[in-house]
């Protein structure tokens, strides 16, 4: 472990050290820029050996954590978010593994060209540079951030949040374990040494000019923190308000299975469902088995009059619950008055995040893709694969629901840059 995670606190001590980390951050990105794929794909599978290697040590910091979270009153699905067990574990390595395996983004040719005076000029990616991460209670972001940025040649500072805080030190000291065995700096991957408040305001300044882009992964009033105050470019989504819409046309038992999957499989997730919409065509065939079901799993349904309707159990649904990002077992459900209505509804009470149609009418989904303005958009499949993992990126540092630069899922390809690099043969200008 490096000086630069002891834990620190008092105004002064965070500010400098803040600052320090900032430096060596920004001399390790500079190394790495310059770093050969076969090195930083062996630094990463000695950190992924390393997490196993310090499985135990992971998971009595995150019991720790977890204890302090369910003293706290921490909700259950938050306390999912935060608890690692030895299959989460073995996840969090195999990622890791995952983004080794990637082809390396640093140096790929992205357009060559050559100009009437001969001049050959070549797009080439290069890396961000220093790339800040503030996130609050998934522990396996330490890794999967600190992975992502080291493959794209980036150096990585992690901000965790208050409650994951050992969990997320335990993981970065077994990444930097494995970091400096391959011969990489330890400061290409630091975590913030301390829980004070202090630290985001200073990454948020850019730490004196050192910090390229920050990612914050969090609830609501992190996220709106960090865009409005940050003075470097962001990388963010405010809220996952990801709907399911059943067109008319769609297969019952495939709306049945797939809207169980997209709110239930994990309630905590940013890519779980928030809104059913079932359109008004099939509403007397799917709605009452779609309602029912979720009911029955668990699941509370604040609904419309239609859907109130079909269930006692339903409650009525408030202007503000199309606009939640539940995070929980609920769910709000609407009927629709066709394709316009339902991408009106997105387009209205959205965070462009995803949204799936399930139908069996091309042109309605293929209308439902071309039109609704989300970073993801899905036919006939659950939300829950906006994921990294799932799109074959190995990870992801987090969904950026922006559209500049990077959207969806943030890989190894967005967190690089490009040049211009210009080949001549004695050329001047006129």
């Amino acid at each position: 472990m490096s000086e630069s995670l002891k834990v620190i606190s008092g105004s002064d001590d965070i500010a400098a050290l803040m600052h320090d980390i900032g430096r060596r951050a920004r001399a390790a990105a500079r190394a790495l820029a310059i770093t050969p794929e076969g090195i930083k794909t062996q630094a990463l599978n000695e950190a992924a050996a390393a997490l196993r290697a310090n499985k135990a040590a992971i998971l009595a910091a995150n019991a720790e954590d977890v204890a302090e979270a369910r003293r706290n009153g921490q909700a259950a699905s938050y306390i999912d978010r935060l608890a690692l067990d030895e299959s989460r574990v073995e996840a969090i390595a195999a990622s890791v593994e995952a983004v080794a395996a990637l082809p390396d983004p640093v140096g790929r040719t992205l357009a060559t060209f050559t100009r009437p005076n001969g001049l050959v000029i070549e797009r080439v990616a290069t890396p961000l540079g220093v790339v800040g991460v503030i996130f609050e209670s998934r522990p396996n972001v330490t890794a999967d951030a600190g992975a992502l940025c080291l493959k794209a040649g980036n150096a990585a500072i992690l901000r965790t949040g208050s409650d994951s805080f050992r969990s997320a030190s335990a993981i970065a000291a077994a990444m930097a374990f494995g970091i400096t065995a391959a011969g990489l700096p330890a400061e290409a991957m630091q975590l913030v040494p301390t829980r004070e408040r202090e630290a985001v305001g200073l990454m948020l300044g850019g730490l004196g000019g050192n910090l390229d882009v920050i990612v914050p992964r969090g609830g609501k009033s992190l996220v709106a923190r960090v865009q409005a105050e940050a003075r470097v470019p962001v990388f963010a989504h405010l809220d996952g308000i990801c709907h399911v819409y059943v067109h008319a046309a769609a297969d019952l038992a495939m709306a049945q299975t797939v809207v169980l999957n997209a709110k239930m499989r994990r309630t905590g997730i940013c890519g779980a469902a928030e809104t059913l919409l079932v359109d008004r065509a099939c509403a007397a065939t799917h709605l009452a088995p779609l309602v029912t079901m979720l009911l029955d799993a668990g699941c509370a349904v604040r609904g419309d009059a239609a859907t109130q309707a079909v269930d006692a159990r339903v409650t009525p649904a408030s202007e503000e619950d199309w606009r939640t990002e539940y995070l929980d077992a609920i769910i709000a459900v609407r009927v629709v008055d066709g394709l316009d209505d339902a991408m009106a509804h997105i387009d209205t009470y959205g965070s462009h995040h995803t949204e799936s149609i399930l139908t069996e009418d091309a042109a309605a989904a293929a209308r439902f893709l071309a039109e609704v303005d989300s970073a993801i958009v899905v036919h006939n499949a659950s939300t829950q694969f906006a994921d990294g993992g799932e799109f074959g990126f190995g990870a992801e540092i987090g969904i950026a629901t922006g559209r500049m630069h990077a959207r969806g899922p943030v890989g190894v390809e967005q967190l690089t840059s490009f040049n211009y690099r210009v080949h001549g043969s004695g050329q001047t200008r006129p």
